[in-house]
């Protein structure tokens, strides 16, 4: 049968799509419907439909999923951010876990036994809200004109006004309402996308979990006035800003580009320190306590650093744990960063080498290295892709363990070429999107690897995404 625009139906969610839509199939026709959960059956309109396929809009839940809970956002469905805060959090556990080895199974063609016995259960949070350290802002106006800040609506640039995102830390909103206040005080006008008018763009706030630092950077559409501020009344603002408690760093950055990139590339500090100060430690054991030495790290706004520090720590503690460090081996981390998983490795590694792109973040590492007196480690500037082979072939330097945690696209073929010929005995692979990890660990596999184990972490409570991490070793070894 074939189904068309406006056309109304009853379907049963049976899975949970990439965006976290539900899914749903009638005599083989797939209708991708948000906002249901797996369980629900739906009464569904059609919005826009293909050949085999259409998106359709929730019209009422006919016999509600034993998954499906009420939120607690009021916005969650507005907003873009928490895709399945409506399904219980056990339930987005199992759903992470049959994405991780559905796509190893499908993508990477693995069988399904394999996976089956190489992976272990997904490590939950204990509190599934108020995890994230780090929150970008935009800001707006409203119809009555007045300054607002929020997220965007899913697939928009539409502002969903909301200064308490609900898995942001609770200072969030008091900064935030403070920032608001002045700008409504001193009459500056929000940024706007489609004249390029405006001054304030973005609001950036990092937290340090372990050291309670609060850093605060404006994305601000211009740069130094006349009277040497960046903005009106600066010293209004600051001043009314270092009254919030453990408020460590106040910043502005520059971006007065056209585009959809939030940070520019200068940033200005305008009170207070840089950088801010936190620290993460390794866990051990089934309840994963801390124990060991805690590393210390200096935050930039532009430095990457996970937004989940709780889960952070159990995610490098399996990335460690995987490698099975013994003291002897020489070790490369790829995609480095500020040297977070770099500095977790040199605790049990004789030597760590560590590659990023990003010169800022190389100039972080190695400066976190020294505030820690970790000594065994070296940082390279450049594309994991064109340092390694050029250091494996010129220089002659090997690896016994190779770990790698690159971007959601996954690792470059020349990087990916260049692991298969140092032939280290074990590679560890720390992925953001499982799909990418799938298709890399093909690769290594028939380049003469195999998998031995393998694990997800929850990093996003809410949202459809989650890390993995996935031990292989050289066949030979």
């Amino acid at each position: 049968m074939e189904y068309k625009k406006n056309d109304i139906l009853t379907v049963t969610i049976g899975d949970i799509g990439n965006d976290g839509e539900g899914i749903g199939k009638i005599d083989g026709f797939t209708l991708f419907v948000k906002d249901a959960v797996i369980g629900d059956v739906v009464l569904v309109k059609i919005m826009k439909a293909k050949k085999h396929y259409a998106y359709a809009r929730l019209e009422k839940v006919l016999t509600p999923s034993p998954f499906r809970v009420k939120p607690p956002c009021a916005f969650h469905r507005q907003c873009g951010g928490c895709q399945i805060q409506a399904m219980s959090y056990e339930r987005q556990m199992q759903f992470k876990e049959d994405k991780i080895k559905g796509n190893l199974i499908h993508i990477g063609k693995f069988e399904e036994s394999l996976i089956d016995r190489i992976m272990e259960p997904v490590v939950g949070m204990e509190e599934a809200f108020h995890y994230r350290n780090k929150a970008q802002f935009p800001v707006g106006t409203d119809k009555e004109g007045n300054p607002i800040v929020g997220f965007y609506a899913g697939r928009t640039h539409t502002i969903i006004e909301n200064k308490d995102c609900l898995l942001g830390v609770s200072e969030n909103k008091e900064i935030l309402e403070t920032i608001l206040g002045y700008m409504k005080r001193e009459k500056v006008r929000a940024y706007k996308e489609e004249t390029g008018e405006g001054l304030i763009r973005h609001i950036l706030i990092r937290t340090g979990f372990s050291s309670k630092q609060i850093m605060v950077c404006i994305v601000i559409n211009g740069g130094r006035m006349t009277n040497g501020r960046f903005l009106p009344q600066e010293d209004t603002l600051l001043a009314d800003l270092k009254k919030i408690k453990n408020m460590t760093s106040i910043s502005v950055c520059i971006n007065r580009e056209r585009t959809n990139v939030i940070m520019g590339k200068e940033v200005y500090t305008l009170w207070g320190e840089d950088r801010i100060t936190d620290s993460i430690c390794i866990r051990e054991g089934e309840d994963f306590r801390r124990t060991g030495k805690e590393i210390f790290f200096k935050v930039s706004p532009l430095s990457f650093y996970q937004v989940n520090p709780i889960q952070t720590e159990k995610l490098y503690s399996i990335a460690l744990d995987y490698a099975g460090l013994t003291g002897e081996e020489t070790v490369w981390d790829l995609y480095c960063g500020i040297g977070t998983i770099s500095l977790f490795l040199a605790q049990k590694a004789k030597k760590v080498y560590g590659v990023e792109i990003v010169p800022q973040a190389i100039r972080d590492a190695k400066e976190n290295a020294a505030n820690n007196g970790i000594k065994n480690v070296e940082f390279f500037v450049g594309k994991a892709e064109e340092v390694l082979p050029d250091k494996y072939e010129k220089e002659g330097v090997y690896a016994d363990v190779i770990v790698v945690d690159p971007p959601r696209k996954g690792c470059d073929a020349v990087c990916l070429e260049t692991m298969l010929r140092m032939k280290p005995e074990r590679i560890v692979y720390v992925s953001c999107d499982s799909a990418t990890l799938a298709r890399d660990l093909r690769v290594l596999c028939d380049g003469g690897y195999e998998l031995v184990r393998g694990r997800g972490v929850d990093q996003f409570g809410q949202t459809v995404h989650v890390e993995t991490v996935v031990l292989i070793q050289r066949k030979d070894t």
